[in-house]
């Protein structure tokens, strides 16, 4: 069954609910939704600021984190591509095909959550635990001179601070988080 045709437009809800009629109505009525992603936003900028836990990292323990180092299998610029912007082009495009302003809205405000609280929990766990990465030993000495202290045995990393900052942050795995 066809759904009656609306002689109102802005009043009746489906299908014609554009985002020229229902697009600032849809958005202030999901204000509190929109305030909580700003909040998660400014919560992974400040988990991507912070130092992450050190764990203890001796000499004793880094024979297995001599793994080489490489560059990213996947480049960083690439996964809001994968994980925002190739799914809202499709939710445009049924958009565009449907004309319905509310499921473009709550397929925006949900692949939103579904990214940002996945990364803010994420990177809180990997912050909060610090487990070095199977490539810490290349992270910590670049130029392959390992340096100890005398007493606890510990490493004194000598190389690029924000590479170690990034070599705290083995678990768990982002990959594991999608």
């Amino acid at each position: 069954m066809q759904a009656p045709a609306c002689t109102n437009a802005p009043a009746c809800t489906f299908p014609f609910a554009t985002m020229q009629s229902h697009g600032v109505r849809i958005a202030r009525s999901h204000a509190y939704d929109w305030v909580a992603l700003l909040l998660l936003i400014a919560m992974e900028c400040v988990l991507n600021a912070i130092e992450p836990f050190h764990r203890f990292v001796g000499e004793g323990m880094i024979a297995d984190l001599r793994y080489p180092m490489k560059s990213n299998t996947v480049p960083v610029w690439a996964v809001p591509i994968v994980a925002v912007i190739a799914p809202m082009l499709i939710f445009m495009a049924i958009y565009i095909w449907r004309r319905n302003a509310y499921d473009l809205h709550h397929a925006t405000i949900g692949i939103l959550f579904s990214v940002l609280i996945t990364g803010v929990l994420t990177d809180a766990i990997k912050n909060a635990v610090g487990r070095p990465r199977p490539n810490f030993f290349w992270r910590c000495f670049p130029d392959g001179i390992a340096v100890y202290d005398n007493i606890t045995t510990a490493v004194i990393c000598h190389g690029d601070a924000s590479v170690i900052k990034e070599g705290h942050k083995s678990f768990p795995s982002g990959h594991s988080s999608c």
